[in-house]
């Protein structure tokens, strides 16, 4: 008796604070996910960097002995300046001084990177007057991109979206749910051709050191504002019709991005995964949707008697204007 009685209180202690215990778990498989993701890629990368540390050793060793009156701290003095300039983009090899990295294409390749927030780092401002001007230049255009994205997708998802599944639903008579789960699943099959596959493609041709998965690995970095910056298209030596090519991948950019959000918001709206979000939200109480109600009937009423006394205030200002003659002259003139 009493344990079925524990056992009870128990389940109603946990359907009572079923929305903390589900955040619970989510807060806890996130973690996870970071320490799985970080034991992933230090067992995969680490082999790869220690055989890259000795074969730079082995390099740096070998051309001290073939350059004996060069010492190792001339040497690595020029290379601590070679890697300072490298980390502003800027490169002393012979095959890449012929690329600036701020002429008006560059610099509006790194605006566009900019207020994405993508930054790939490749190209930094160099002066101060150049780092607070980006600090400014960010503030005010990420909620200015962020805006710009939002008015963008809400009216594009309206014709691919909404419009498509409303028409099957009510033409056809099948199921709204279906139908959406499989115009999502359309969807985001012909965003990841169209933005994916495609310019993977293209950029391996374009760029001589990209293969495939190198092109499409850059097509998800970018697409997903990651932006790490390891490839970065456009920087190859004699590259052709350069100025050109910095303006498609720009215009790529602003459209993939805006792909991706119409695809997100897509999935967003499936019925299955606003009920799976919902589980992770704070339920709002009886009382505070009821005070909600109440200040929400309020400001209505309030706003429709403000807008009845306006109206007849306007009927007021509208009608004809026609002189009183004083009261006394109709005296008079009855007198007479």
């Amino acid at each position: 008796m009493l344990q079925s009685l524990a056992g009870c209180s128990c389940v109603r202690l946990v359907e009572r604070h079923r929305s903390a215990w589900c955040f619970a778990f989510l807060v806890l498989g996130y973690l996870l996910y970071l320490v799985f993701g970080a034991v992933v890629f230090s067992s995969v990368e680490l082999p790869y960097e220690d055989l890259l540390r000795q074969e730079l050793r082995k390099l740096k060793r070998r051309f001290l002995e073939e350059h004996e009156c060069l010492s190792e701290q001339q040497l690595e003095q020029f290379l601590r300046r070679v890697l300072e300039a490298s980390n502003y983009g800027v490169s002393v090899l012979g095959n890449a001084s012929g690329n600036w990295n701020w002429d008006f294409t560059s610099a509006l390749f790194f605006a566009s990177t900019v207020l994405s927030t993508t930054g790939y780092g490749h190209t930094v401002p160099l002066s101060d007057g150049g780092k607070a001007f980006c600090i400014i230049y960010s503030v005010i255009g990420i909620p200015f991109t962020l805006l710009f994205l939002t008015a963008v997708v809400q009216r594009i998802i309206v014709y691919v979206t909404r419009r498509p599944v409303l028409y099957f639903h009510i033409r056809w008579g099948f199921s709204k749910q279906i139908v959406a789960i499989i115009h999502a699943v359309i969807l985001g099959f012909v965003t990841v051709s169209c933005f994916f596959f495609i310019p993977a493609a293209v950029f391996s041709v374009m760029e001589d050191d990209w293969n495939f998965l190198e092109s499409f690995y850059f097509c998800f970095i970018s697409l997903s504002t990651i932006g790490l910056g390891d490839y970065v298209p456009g920087e190859g030596y004699n590259q052709k019709f350069r100025e050109l090519y910095k303006i498609g991948i720009t215009c790529y950019l602003l459209l993939g991005l805006i792909a991706m959000l119409v695809v997100l918001e897509t999935f967003c709206e499936l019925r299955e995964l606003k009920r799976f979000r919902k589980m992770f939200y704070v339920k709002k109480d009886k009382e505070e949707d009821q005070v909600h109600i109440v200040e929400h009937d309020q400001l209505s009423f309030s706003s429709i008697s403000d807008q009845a006394a306006s109206m007849k205030e306007d009927e007021k200002a509208n009608e004809p204007f026609v002189t009183v003659q004083p009261a006394t002259y109709y005296d008079g003139c009855i007198n007479n």
